[in-house]
């Protein structure tokens, strides 16, 4: 393999690694600040043992975002140099903002958070989680801004091929930016809320029936059949807006390989690139056209169109149906469990094994809606801009197979020591030693 595709690989470990760890942070700061405030108005205890349980869940991952975070940004300059002397102008002042704004306001009031609550006023201790939560959803702002830019450029003038600033606001609302942006938040809490669901019921399934596992099965169970439609509604919001602005990725999402008006669902098919055909089709007629188009013979433009400018048809393909389908699992999942435990206040052996096995399904769709996302936009790095070929630093493949092995060595025994952590957590008595404040 040459270094372009080794560089791909290893930037694609390190998104997919690093990815994992603020789709929970930035969700749970506001489930812990949910659980500050109500035990703040209610003076139970429960909602304190669920603070401090998932407090340390957050500050370890916190931790292994930050990290991988920092490593990412490495390959930048290490193996992708094309992409700062483009579009820097617009990208570096992005990242600024996302640490002046965010990681220093995450930063200063985690330390108050995680260890404040005997040391400062209580008033203090819940603004400290209120604005590591707000930093966390900053961050996610700044960066989903850059990327989104990169699906959807706007606000940039080029000179000598160059990308300089134009209009901020342009840059910054760009066109699939909000879409993204409410897709990747109800994301992130969906999979807090199976997170958080999955390993309550693992301390029930182990003899913990306390009114705080009880209460916050409740709560996270709930959140779940709030958020998993809302998930369904917004992501469908933002299929429509990419047939608008990037219909080469819809046209490899959908394997649909000529125009057509009434363009059927393709529900499973092995698509053949070579031959621009999919080999043992199941299709829907005309859904595809009715979703994208709101309208049963909607034309949706084919990968003809986009010969020699559309993305890898395969890994799109089934990445976006395994994301679609473990939504719609976790639909089910949550709509059951909901009408079980929320409304029956029943905690039947069967749903809370399901809930257990579901722990990380956020984990599962994230990841795959990540790869429809930026396997989507190739062969470009920013669409329309810089081609990912032409971004990619001349370094021996060697070198960079060496760093990739490295790198997913690490990882990987990392990823099985957190989850190893979380359950080890799980099994330990939640801490009931705290001073009511």
């Amino acid at each position: 393999m040459d270094e372009f595709a080794l560089s791909r690989i290893q930037f694609a470990v390190n998104i997919t690694f690093h990815i994992l760890f603020p789709t929970i942070t930035i969700a749970l700061g506001w489930l812990l600040l949910f659980f500050k405030i109500r035990f703040h108005t209610t003076r139970e205890s429960k909602w304190m043992e669920l603070y401090f349980f998932f407090t340390k869940i957050f500050a370890l991952t916190f931790s292994l975002g930050v990290v991988s975070g920092v490593t990412m940004s490495f390959q930048f300059g290490t193996n992708w140099p094309g992409y700062m002397n483009t579009v820097g102008n617009i990208a570096g002042p992005l990242l600024a903002y996302e640490v002046l704004t965010a990681f220093f306001l995450e930063a200063t009031f985690l330390g108050i958070m995680l260890y404040g609550f005997k040391k400062v006023p209580a008033w203090l201790h819940t603004l400290a989680t209120s604005l590591v939560a707000i930093g966390t959803t900053l961050s996610a702002f700044w960066i989903l801004v850059l990327n989104s830019w990169m699906h959807t450029p706007a606000g940039h003038i080029m000179i000598d091929g160059v990308a300089h600033v134009d209009n901020w606001m342009e840059v910054i609302l760009n066109p699939s930016m909000p879409y993204r942006l409410l897709h990747t938040l109800a994301s992130s809490g969906l999979t807090v809320a199976f997170l958080t669901a999955g390993l309550l019921a693992y301390r029930y399934l182990n003899n913990d029936r306390r009114l705080a596992v009880t209460s916050g099965l409740r709560v996270t169970i709930l959140a779940a059949v709030i958020l998993a439609p809302l998930q369904a509604f917004l992501g469908d919001l933002h299929g429509v807006n990419t047939r608008e602005h990037q219909p080469q990725k819809l046209a490899a999402m959908e394997a649909l390989w000529e125009s057509e008006n009434g363009a059927p669902m393709v529900l499973f098919a092995l698509p053949d690139e070579e031959a621009k055909e999919n080999k043992f089709e199941i299709a829907i007629p005309k859904l595809a056209s009715l979703i994208a188009t709101r309208d049963l013979n909607g034309h949706i433009r084919g990968l003809e169109e986009f010969e020699g400018n559309h993305p890898p048809v395969a890994p799109v393909f089934w990445s976006f149906r395994i994301m679609v389908g473990v939504g719609f699992l976790m639909i089910a999942v949550s709509f059951a469990a909901g009408y079980l435990v929320v409304l029956k206040r029943t905690y039947p052996k069967l749903t809370l094994k399901i809930l257990v096995a579901m722990t990380f399904s956020g984990w599962v769709a994230t990841i795959a809606g990540w790869y429809v996302t930026e396997i989507g936009r190739q062969p470009w790095l920013v669409q329309g801009i810089l081609l990912s070929k032409d971004a990619v630093a001349e370094l021996p493949p060697s070198h960079v197979g060496l760093t990739l092995f490295v790198y997913c060595a690490t990882y990987a025994t990392l990823l099985i020591a957190y989850i190893g952590a979380l359950y080890y957590l799980s099994k330990k008595e939640i801490s009931t030693q705290f001073q009511l404040a």
